[in-house]
C-alpha cells in the first residue's frame, strides 16, 4: 500500500487532530515527520493549556500516523518509549 503524504486520509488522523495540526503548522505528513510525533504533541499541549490533551488520540495517533499503523497496534513498549520522551 501506498503511503499517503497528506494528512487528510492519514490513518488516526480525524477531523479534530487535523485542525489541531494545522494550528501548529502541520500540514502532511512530511511536516508531521520532520517536526516528530513527540514535539507535535507538546506543541499541541503548548497551544491548548485549558484543555487536557488526550496521550492515545494525539501523541499515539500521530505516531501511528507516521508508521501508517491504527494507534492501538504500537506494542505497549513502544508507546512508554513515546511518553519517556515526552517528558524529557
Amino acid at each position: 500500500m501506498k503511503k499517503v503524504n497528506s494528512l487528510k486520509g492519514a490513518k488516526n488522523i480525524g477531523p479534530k487532530i487535523l485542525s489541531r495540526l494545522n494550528e501548529i503548522g502541520i500540514y502532511s505528513l512530511a511536516d508531521l515527520d520532520k517536526l516528530t510525533s513527540v514535539n507535535a504533541y507538546k506543541k499541541i499541549c503548548q497551544q491548548n493549556p485549558d484543555k487536557i490533551v488526550p496521550v492515545c488520540y494525539y501523541l499515539y495517533s500521530l505516531e501511528g500516523a507516521l508508521l501508517d499503523v491504527h494507534w492501538n497496534e504500537l506494542s505497549n513498549e513502544f508507546k512508554k518509549n513515546l511518553l519517556d520522551k515526552v517528558a524529557s
